[in-house]
């Protein structure tokens, strides 16, 4: 999901609490704030030589052990974004939340979760992967090398 569709689900409904759903199932608890706002820029080399880069807004979460009744509300989060536009330079990038459960991840936005009284998003896990297979000789091993194969 990108920022424009964020903020746009964030519009219709400024009254709703947010709820972001983990890959697993379970939720952020809905204590938690945005603490950062960011674009990120990933520069980097591949195992094949090719230079790239990635971008993404970053939105950390954090969860407040101080108050457990506290809550932010969809309206909040999109005034929060438009402070933020200053250092966002698209708002076609992708949406990605920071979270630290058991060790910090971060999981894109992949959508909105119709139903119920919270404006909920869906998170998926990021995964590693290898984005020069052909010149590392993956392609030809014959397994799945998403999940781990022979490779």
């Amino acid at each position: 999901m990108n920022i424009r569709e964020f903020k746009d689900a964030l519009r219709q409904n400024p009254e709703k609490q947010l709820c972001f759903i983990l890959p697993g199932g379970d939720t952020i608890p809905a204590a938690f704030h945005i603490t950062e706002v960011g674009h990120v820029t990933k520069h980097f080399v591949d195992c094949g030589g090719t230079e790239r880069t990635a971008s993404a807004c970053v939105l950390q979460a954090w969860v407040s052990e101080g108050d457990p009744e506290h809550r932010l509300s969809a309206g909040r989060l999109g005034s929060i974004l438009e402070l933020a536009g200053k250092v966002i330079p698209s708002e076609e990038l992708d949406v990605e939340v920071e979270y630290e459960g058991c060790c910090i991840s971060q999981y894109s936005v992949v959508g909105k979760v119709e139903g119920g009284s919270a404006l909920t998003f869906a998170l998926e896990g990021k995964h590693t992967d290898c984005l020069a297979r052909e010149a590392c000789g993956l392609e030809s091993c014959g397994c799945d090398t998403d999940k781990g194969g022979c490779c």
